[in-house]
């Protein structure tokens, strides 16, 4: 998989990464591309149930691979409106489009000031790559 690192995203250095919809205060999480391609084949997902709250730093599911079972971090305080069925459901297909259809849940969040500590795509890739 080649790596890719969007620059419309954040990213966290437990390696979610948001997508946010700044009209509508909504925050997208999925794992970048770096994090599934250390992990490995990714065999289960645990994320929380819609309407359940999350908190920023805290743990909000899991991802389970062939080689390690890894904590899931919210970057911001809210309300899940949705979780990806389809991934839950498949979950080995997360590698395949990690930043579109892949992604894990999307939150209404409390406050979009939360993610002015996560990185922008160069500091990511500068971290992850060594740079």
């Amino acid at each position: 998989m080649a790596l890719e690192f969007p620059d419309d995203l954040k990213y966290l250095d437990t390696h979610e990464y948001a997508r946010v919809d700044e009209d509508e205060a909504i925050v997208t999480i999925g794992i970048s591309a770096f994090a599934l391609d250390q992990l490995g084949d990714i065999v289960f997902l645990e994320l929380p149930e819609v309407g359940d709250t999350v908190e920023k730093g805290e743990t909000f599911g899991t991802v389970e691979s062939v080689k390690a079972v890894e904590d899931l971090k919210s970057p911001v305080n809210g309300d899940v409106l949705e979780r990806n069925e389809a991934i839950v459901d498949s979950p080995e297909q997360i590698v395949d489009d990690p930043y579109g259809d892949a992604w894990l849940i999307k939150i209404k969040a409390e406050n979009l000031d939360d993610l002015d500590d996560a990185m922008s795509a160069d500091e990511y890739r500068d971290q992850v790559e060594g740079g």
